[in-house]
C-alpha cells in the first residue's frame, strides 16, 4: 500500500472515531433524567416526662455517730479491804441481772467500827439517863433545902428581935448567923449544880452527834464493801481478782446499762435547721431560759442503722441538741435514744447496739406545706427541660430550694401541671420536636421518696 492510501486509511478511522463519540454524546443528552427533589422531614424525639406536682413531703436529716449506753457504772472502791467475794460470770461481756452481787470486800474492820460506836452511844444513852435522875433529885434536895433557908431564916429574925432587947446572947444571934449562912450556901450549890444541867446535857448531846455520825460512816462504809448491780448491765473492763487487796479510790470493773443506749449524730447545720422548722416552738413565760422544754422532739422520727449493713437497725427518739456545734465540721450534735437495744438482739444476723458501734441516723419529720418536687436528675445547671403544648422542648431556669435523695424541691421557676423531661438530652435544642411520654412508674416513686418511703 502506498502511503497516500495508508494517510487517507487513518483519516477516515478518525473521522469514524469522532462521529461515534458524538453520536454516542448525543444519545446520553437526549435520555438523561432530571433528580429527583425530595422534603426534608424532621423526626420527634422520645422523651419520658413527669407532671410537676405539689407532694405531702416528708423532711429528712441525717448523720453519724458512735453508739454509747446512756449509764455506765465505773466501780470504784470506796473503802479498803480484801476481796472475800467475787461473782463467778465477774468478765468483761458478761450480762448480769439487776441486784446481783458481783465483788464483797472484808467488812470485819466496818462491823467492829459499828459495834464500837453503838457501845459508845450506849454508854452515853446511860449518861444521858444518869444526868436526868441527877437533875431531879437536886430540884427535890433545893426545894427541902429552901425550906429549911426559910426556917433558919425565920429563927435569924427573931433572934434579932429578942437581941435588940437584950433578951438572948450575943452568942446565940451569931450561931444563928452562922446557921443562916450554911444553909444559904447550901441552897446557892443546889442552884449552881441545876444551873450546869444543861452545859452537861448539850456536852451530852455533841457527843451522841459524834457517835452517831461515826455509826452512819460505818455502816455506810460496810455497804460499801458490797458492789451490787444497780440494774442489767454487761461487764466491761474488770479489774479486780479473788483475795486482792483493794485500797479506797481504787477503780474495780465498769459496766454498762442495758436499759437505753443513746448516739449522738452529728448532723449537717443545713438539714437540721430546716427540719426544727415543722417543730412545736411555743412561747415560754417572761424570764425563762430553758430552751430544751420548748422543743417538742416528739414529732421527729429517728431511725439508728448500723453502718455496712443494710438490714440492722433500731427506732429511736431525740432527747436533745447537745450544746454547740462540733468545731471540726461545724455539724449540730443531735443525741438519739434508742430504748431496750438488746431487745430481739439475734446475733450475728441482729446484733444489740453495742458500746462504739458506728452507725447512721435519720431524723425525719413531716412538712405542713406540700413541696414541688422533681427528680435531681432532671435538673441541668439550674434549668430543667419541659414539654410545651406543641410537643417543643423548651428549657427554663429554677431556683433549687434544696435536694433530698434524689429529689429537688423547685422553689420558683416552675408551675404545677407543667411537664417535666427526666431523660438527659443531648443535645437539648430549644424548639426541638418531641414524642413526650408519661412515666407512671418514676411519677408513684416520686410520690413516694418525697413521703419518706423506700420503695
Amino acid at each position: 500500500m502506498t502511503p497516500r492510501l495508508r494517510r487517507l486509511g487513518r483519516a477516515v478511522m478518525v473521522l469514524a472515531g469522532l462521529a461515534l463519540g458524538i453520536g454516542l454524546a448525543v444519545l446520553f443528552v437526549a435520555n438523561r433524567q432530571a433528580p429527583e427533589r425530595q422534603e426534608a422531614t424532621t423526626s420527634a424525639t422520645p422523651v419520658r416526662i413527669v407532671e410537676a406536682r405539689p407532694l405531702d413531703f416528708r423532711l429528712e436529716a441525717r448523720g453519724h455517730g458512735v453508739a454509747r449506753p446512756t449509764e455506765t457504772w465505773q466501780a470504784v472502791a470506796n473503802v479498803a479491804g480484801r476481796v472475800v467475794e467475787r461473782h463467778p460470770g465477774l468478765d468483761s461481756g458478761t450480762l448480769l441481772r439487776e441486784g446481783t452481787l458481783l465483788v464483797a470486800l472484808d467488812p470485819s474492820r466496818y462491823e467492829l467500827a459499828i459495834a464500837e460506836a453503838e457501845a459508845e452511844l450506849a454508854t452515853l444513852a446511860a449518861e444521858q439517863t444518869l444526868l436526868e435522875t441527877e437533875e431531879e433529885n437536886t430540884r427535890r434536895l433545893l426545894t427541902l433545902e429552901r425550906e429549911r433557908l426559910g426556917l433558919t431564916e425565920q429563927e435569924l429574925a427573931r433572934l434579932e428581935r429578942l437581941a435588940a432587947r437584950n433578951a438572948v446572947s450575943r452568942s446565940q444571934l451569931d450561931e444563928q448567923r452562922r446557921a443562916t449562912l450554911a444553909q444559904r450556901q447550901a441552897v446557892a450549890s443546889l442552884e449552881n449544880q441545876l444551873a450546869l444541867v444543861p452545859a452537861r446535857g448539850q456536852s451530852l448531846r455533841a457527843q451522841v452527834e459524834r457517835a452517831s455520825t461515826r455509826l452512819a460512816q460505818a455502816r455506810r462504809d460496810l455497804e460499801d464493801t458490797r458492789f451490787v448491780a444497780p440494774y442489767d448491765l454487761r461487764l466491761g473492763e474488770v479489774e479486780v481478782e479473788m483475795h486482792q487487796f483493794v485500797g479506797a479510790g481504787q477503780r474495780l470493773f465498769q459496766a454498762d446499762s442495758l436499759a437505753a443506749a443513746e448516739v449522738e449524730a452529728h448532723v449537717p447545720f443545713a438539714q437540721m435547721r430546716r427540719l426544727l422548722g415543722v417543730v412545736s416552738f411555743p412561747e415560754l413565760p417572761e424570764g425563762a431560759l430553758d430552751l430544751g422544754e420548748r422543743l417538742d422532739f416528739s414529732e421527729i422520727r429517728a431511725k439508728v442503722e448500723l453502718v455496712g449493713t443494710g438490714d440492722v437497725a433500731w427506732t429511736g427518739r431525740v432527747v436533745r441538741v447537745a450544746s454547740g456545734l462540733d468545731p471540726a465540721t461545724r455539724t449540730a450534735r443531735v443525741v438519739v435514744q434508742v430504748d431496750h437495744p438488746y431487745r430481739d438482739a439475734r446475733p450475728p444476723d441482729r446484733p444489740p447496739l453495742l458500746r462504739d458501734m458506728y452507725t447512721r441516723v435519720t431524723l425525719s419529720a413531716a412538712d405542713a406545706t406540700p413541696r414541688l418536687v422533681v427528680p435531681a436528675a432532671a435538673v441541668h445547671r439550674g434549668e430543667v427541660y419541659l414539654a410545651n403544648g406543641d410537643d417543643r422542648l423548651e428549657r427554663r431556669p429554677v431556683e433549687v430550694a434544696f435536694e433530698q435523695h434524689d429529689l429537688a424541691v423547685i422553689a420558683a421557676g416552675l408551675a404545677p401541671g407543667e411537664r417535666v423531661i427526666v431523660d438527659d438530652l443531648q443535645p437539648a435544642i430549644a424548639g426541638m420536636a418531641l414524642a413526650p411520654r408519661h412515666d407512671d412508674a418514676l411519677a408513684q416513686r416520686l410520690r413516694a421518696l418525697a413521703a419518706g418511703e423506700r420503695p
